[in-house]
C-alpha cells in the first residue's frame, strides 16, 4: 500500500512540472543582421537559449527541470573526463555560428575533445517540451560530429556522415562510455551522492 508521504511527494511532482513550464518565442522573417543584433542584447539576460535557422528564430527559456537535467549530465560527463584522462574543453552554452549557413545555436553543453576547435565536437540538448527550430539541422552545419538528445530519461545520439547525421547506438566519439550508467546517475536526486557514487562506479572501486 502506497504511503500517503509516498504519495503527497507524487502528487507535488506532478504538479512541479506543470507549474515549470518552458517558455519559448518563435519569430519568422528575421535576417542575420538581426540575429546578431539580438545577441548583442541579451548579452546581459542570462538564462535564455537563442537560435537561428533559414530567419526562423527562437528563443527560449530553459525550465527548472530542464537546467537540473543539464548540469547534472554535465557534472557527470566531466567526471568521467577526468577519470578516463581525456581532454576536453566545456564549452558550456557558447553560441555556435556559421553566417555562410544561416545557422546558430546555444546549446544546453558542449565540448570540444582532444584539441580545442571552432566548433563542438559533441553537443547535449535537453528535451522537455517538443517544437522549435531543428537543432539538428543547426548542428549539421555547424559540422558537429554528435550530437545527444536527451528526453524522457534516455538519450537518442546522432553521428554525422558525410554531411548527413545518422543515428547510432552509442557513442564513437566516447565508445567505452557506458551510457545507461550515466543515465542512472543523472536521473537522481541527490547530486553530491551521485557525483561521489559515480566517480567509483566510473574508477571500478567498490561503491562505500
Amino acid at each position: 500500500m502506497v504511503g500517503v508521504g509516498t504519495k503527497l511527494l507524487e502528487d507535488f511532482s506532478k504538479q512541479l512540472q506543470i507549474d515549470d513550464p518552458e517558455e519559448r518565442r518563435m519569430i519568422s522573417g528575421v535576417t542575420w543582421d538581426q540575429y546578431e543584433a539580438l545577441l548583442e542584447d541579451f548579452e546581459d539576460r542570462p538564462g535564455y537559449r537563442i537560435a537561428f535557422l533559414d530567419g526562423m528564430l527562437e528563443i527560449m527559456s530553459p525550465s527548472r527541470r530542464h537546467e537540473i537535467s543539464s548540469e547534472n549530465i554535465g557534472r557527470l560527463l566531466e567526471v568521467y573526463f577526468e577519470e578516463m584522462r581525456i581532454r576536453f574543453w566545456g564549452l558550456g552554452s557558447t553560441t555556435f555560428r556559421r553566417a555562410e549557413r544561416a545557422g546558430g545555436a546555444e546549446a544546453d553543453k558542449s565540448y570540444n575533445l582532444g584539441t580545442e576547435k571552432e566548433f563542438p565536437d559533441l553537443v547535449i540538448e535537453v528535451i522537455v517540451t517538443s517544437g522549435g527550430v531543428d537543432k539538428l539541422e543547426i548542428y549539421r552545419r555547424l559540422g558537429v560530429t554528435e550530437v545527444w538528445l536527451f528526453q524522457d530519461d534516455s538519450f537518442a545520439l546522432y553521428g554525422l556522415r558525410d554531411e548527413a547525421y545518422e543515428q547510432i547506438s552509442a557513442s564513437e566519439l566516447l565508445p567505452d562510455l557506458d551510457l545507461a550508467l550515466l543515465v542512472d546517475y543523472a536521473t537522481r536526486s541527490d547530486p553530491l551522492e551521485v557525483l561521489i557514487e559515480y566517480r567509483q562506479r566510473v574508477r571500478g572501486t567498490p561503491l562505500t
